[in-house]
């Protein structure tokens, strides 16, 4: 079958809202028994309850991927509760609109240590796990085409994701002969309950012109490059990044 989780052992983190929510009841409706981490654990258990009727399972966990210390820590419950660790799907993100000349310290670490220092943690933490595993297993870093190309006011972010598809190659490089494979999920603009109002905005259907395909993508447009990575459909799949994007990146606009 394509795409087959059926009993994998899957770690979803900012699985709160937004990507990770969707990405969480997706990987549990093939069969995957998902554990969704974020640090808002209230919405995590309504998620687990929303999941309760899928074909595997969802536990939630409060992780803070800021946290180094946290980071080691929830690998090793995942791995306590699972049995082990097969998938990372490693999402958590935050994004501030400011523009460069006005950016502090506070600011620009706010992102840099999620968006990029939280993920690499993340990997290794993971990534260490599943090493030790005869079957090996999967990071899905969730990057941005924003990693590939710029927009105003969101500096941090862009180079934060530009960072994180450089370390999704460097880390797969390195894993490969421990049988992990690393890879990364780049979206354009895709409506979540966060922006839908943006593109209902003039600003919002202005940008919606420069895509290619002319509409922002929908969450389900990202669910087959999601199952590819994180099963064994990709399995000779290590280094790549994944653009779901409607052409945006090679539109020059």
């Amino acid at each position: 079958m394509f795409a087959d989780l059926d009993g994998k052992r899957v770690l979803v983190t900012g699985a709160s809202s937004g990507l990770g929510a969707h990405f969480t009841a997706v990987l549990a409706s093939h069969g995957a028994r998902v554990v969704a981490a974020a640090r808002r654990t209230d919405r995590l258990a309504a998620l687990a309850e929303a999941c309760a009727g899928a074909k595997g399972e969802v536990l939630p966990l409060a992780l803070d991927v800021a946290s180094v210390a946290a980071v080691e820590a929830g690998v090793r419950e995942v791995c306590e509760r699972l049995g082990g660790l097969d998938v990372l799907v490693n999402n958590a993100g935050v994004v501030e609109s400011r523009r460069a000349l006005d950016i502090d310290e506070a600011g620009w670490d706010a992102q840099l240590d999620v968006n990029l220092k939280g993920c690499f943690f993340m990997a290794q933490a993971a990534a260490r796990a599943m090493a030790g595993q005869e079957t090996g297993g999967a990071i899905v870093n969730i990057a941005s085409i924003l990693g590939e190309r710029v927009a105003a006011a969101v500096a941090p972010y862009a180079i934060s994701k530009a960072g994180l598809i450089q370390m999704t190659k460097a880390l797969a490089l390195e894993w490969a002969r421990h049988r992990v494979r690393v890879n990364a999920l780049a979206p354009g603009y895709v409506v979540t309950d966060f922006n839908r109002d943006f593109f209902a905005s003039e600003p919002g259907e202005a940008l919606v012109r420069r895509i290619p395909m002319r509409r922002p993508g929908d969450l389900d447009d990202l669910d087959g490059p999601l199952l590819l990575l994180c099963s064994d459909a990709g399995r000779y799949m290590t280094g790549s990044v994944l653009a779901v994007d409607g052409g945006h990146l090679v539109s020059g606009l």
